[in-house]
């Protein structure tokens, strides 16, 4: 490379294909060489170091910095740390210094989106970043456009917070690359989903900017999106059995619902998102007269409400509008739960933080404007409702308070301590005309979630998340995949895992009943030396101790073998319909037999407690006093071993046939209790009358 000028490099590298990719008619390519060919500096426009395609992307950022190339090495050196100037390091660290940089000043341009330069250019800085040094120039694929890794667009894509965010950017990703199994993202896809983000950005001003609840709203909330406009295709409130067809306006602070009159809407009823009333959002089933057939509403509940309003959204073919709505709503709500949460009450930290919220509803009605042929799990693209479904998703919100409240606001557009950041997602919505909260606002705002050359601690918390729900992943898995059918099969699984405990129950009940009575008596004595010497702790510790150290063993000889013991069960003979219903028949009363037999016992304990019976009712109450008393007088040690003598010794050969004849008495004097009486009262609908 050395040996050659810039031209001969770049005429050999067109010659070779190497930058066909870049000839099309998105790029002005053509223009950039040829301007480079006939540049007297362009041996100083060249860094030898980085790739053709990165020293493409860095040339168009100093163009919209305004700055030399040399301009930009130098200031790089000055601001960014040791660790990022490694040599290994510099190319993709000096490309990401470039572009964050150049997306900074290009997205306080209006109407950015719209424009197909820059759309390119951040495609083309994903591609740059895969490639950044000349000695990985060879790993481009040229066959066709180009297309980006996840590791790239979750680096670049989040620069631009509305583009993407870095906890949703990995769902995004697949979610954008699902042509291609979610392994490569191509440009026609990424240029429709930024034209979709200006389309939802126009819709969501126009939305906010208009006269909807302009006398009901409180100062500063907006309008975040819109439905039930159509008559044709409205939103139905149904509260108890009244239903009201009407239109549906959320904002970033509440839910508003107008129920449609004959030429207007009615006054709008108003459910807070915002304050804390303990509320419950979820989807519901709706149907007439108060049937649940139809999977195509959500349900909210709060503490002030005496009783839960549910919101139907009708379509001919599933439930993409109710989920839709579903995600929003939460996201809204989940939004203010974790500033209650982190008590972030006001200031940049709270606009950051509906900004954030806010930029993720713009990403999913981009979504939308794809019309993807795969379903889309909406409440995957918003950050707060995944925070709430992954695991560790409470540290991923708690690093992002503490990330908030402990940046200070650079407000001079220039790194601090040598960390250069990317742009923060409150600036960007203002920036693009939706101003959220009352703070002031400033065009030069670089606090980020995107470090040059390092991973601030919430990406590292994602990727922890990430890791976590992997594994909560391949554990769901096999939980899926050892659930049978029937409830003969059931039973014959949870016979076999208990039959460990089974045993060990057997074996103790054959020393209770004094089969072998050596064998009970060498128990019985150790025992009660154990108890007499208060030794029952370390006997409850030594036996967890011997559960842990089995557990290791069992891991070492599992590395060792590289298999999984699997329960073997004897599969219970099949049986067809009829005799299924007999089994589910028969569990039945048995179970209601041992509901029966419980209550008989509640109800004899509630005569013994109210004397129904005196004579019983004395007995039990003296059989009180003698425990009491001897609770009083003895130590726990001395009880607990006078207990232990008495139900371990009842079926010993000396005192067997008394037992017998104390449990007989026993049997007999709890049979003559009678029951407390027990009356069933029903309500007579028509006339109030209860009958007994």
């Amino acid at each position: 490379m050395s040996s050659k000028t810039p031209r001969d490099v770049l005429e050999g590298l067109v010659k070779d294909t190497s930058l066909k990719w870049l000839l099309g008619k998105q790029t002005s390519l053509d223009d950039e060489i040829e301007e480079i060919e006939n540049s007297p500096s362009a041996g100083s426009n060249w860094i030898p170091e980085l790739s053709p395609v990165a020293n493409v992307v860095i040339r168009r950022c100093s163009k919209i910095l305004g700055v030399s190339v040399n301009e930009l090495q130098d200031s790089f050196k000055q601001e960014a740390s040791g660790s990022v100037k490694q040599p290994s390091m510099f190319p993709r660290n000096f490309l990401e210094y470039c572009c964050f940089r150049a997306l900074a000043l290009s997205v306080g341009v209006t109407g950015h989106l719209s424009d197909k330069t820059f759309r390119r250019l951040t495609f083309d800085m994903m591609v740059a970043w895969e490639v950044p040094s000349a000695a990985r120039q060879s790993l481009l694929s040229v066959d066709g456009d180009p297309t980006v890794g996840l590791e790239a667009f979750s680096r670049i894509a989040p620069a631009v917070p509305i583009i993407a965010d870095v906890i949703i950017c990995e769902n995004l990703f697949r979610v954008l690359a699902s042509s291609s199994n979610g392994l490569r993202l191509h440009f026609s896809v990424y240029d429709k989903y930024l034209y979709g983000l200006e389309r939802a950005i126009k819709k969501m001003k126009s939305q906010s900017e208009s006269s909807l609840l302009s006398y009901v709203r409180s100062k500063g909330e907006k309008i975040l999106e819109i439905d039930g406009t159509v008559t044709t295709q409205p939103v139905l409130e149904h509260i108890g059995m009244s239903t009201w067809p009407g239109r549906l306006i959320l904002t970033d602070h509440a839910l508003y619902f107008e129920a449609i009159k004959v030429v207007s809407f009615d006054a709008p009823k108003r459910y807070s998102l915002s304050e804390d009333l303990k509320q419950v959002i979820k989807p519901e089933l709706t149907g007439p007269w108060g049937t649940r057939l139809f999977d195509k509403a959500v349900s909210y509940k709060s503490t002030s409400l005496p009783e839960p309003v549910v919101m139907e959204f009708p379509e001919l073919k599933g439930h993409t509008r109710r989920d839709y709505w579903l995600a929003i709503i939460r996201e809204v709500l989940y939004v203010h739960r974790y500033m209650n949460k982190f008590k972030i009450v006001t200031g940049v930290a709270k606009d950051e933080s509906i900004s954030k919220a806010v930029l993720g509803i713009l990403r999913v009605q981009a979504i939308q404007e794809l019309g993807l042929t795969n379903p889309v799990r909406y409440e995957n693209l918003l950050p707060f409702n995944l925070c709430d479904q992954l695991p560790g998703g409470d540290h991923i919100l708690q690093t992002l308070a503490e990330m908030s409240s402990s940046r200070v606001l650079d407000r001079t557009n220039k790194a601090k301590e040598g960390t250069l950041y990317s742009i923060s997602a409150s600036d960007m919505v203002s920036q693009l005309g939706l101003v959220f909260g009352t703070s002031p606002r400033s065009s030069s705002l670089v606090v980020g979630e995107v470090v040059v050359g390092d991973v601030n601690p919430l990406e590292k918390a994602v990727k922890q998340s990430r890791k976590n729900y992997e594994k909560v992943v391949l554990a769901q898995e096999t939980v899926n995949g050892v659930k049978v059918d029937g409830i003969d099969t059931n039973l014959a699984v949870m016979k076999e895992l208990l039959l460990p405990v089974m045993e060990m129950g057997n074996w103790l009940l054959s020393l209770a009943y004094w089969d072998d009575p050596l064998k009970s008596f060498v128990f019985c004595l150790f025992s009660t030396f154990i108890i007499y010497r208060g030794w029952v702790g370390y006997v409850f510790a030594f036996a967890s101790l011997f559960i842990a150290g089995f557990i290791l063993l069992t891991r070492c000889f599992s590395k060792r073998e590289k298999v999984m013991i699997e329960l073997k069960v004897m599969a219970p003979p099949p049986m067809n319909t009829m005799e299924q219903l007999l089994a589910v028949q028969n569990a039945i009363s048995q179970l209601e037999q041992l509901v029966q037999d419980a209550n008989i016992v509640l109800l004899k304990l509630r005569a013994l407690l109210l004397s129904l019976f005196p004579q019983a009712s004395e007995k039990f109450a003296v059989a009180i006093v003698v425990a009491t008393t001897m609770m009083v007088l003895l130590s726990w040690n001395s009880l607990i071993m006078v207990v232990f003598l008495e139900l371990f010794t009842r079926y010993s050969p000396p005192r067997r046939a008394s037992t017998e004849r104390l449990m007989r008495r026993l049997r007999e004097w709890w049979f003559s209790i009678p029951a407390a009486p027990v009356i069933l009262e029903q309500q007579n609908k028509d006339d109030n009358k209860k009958t007994k």
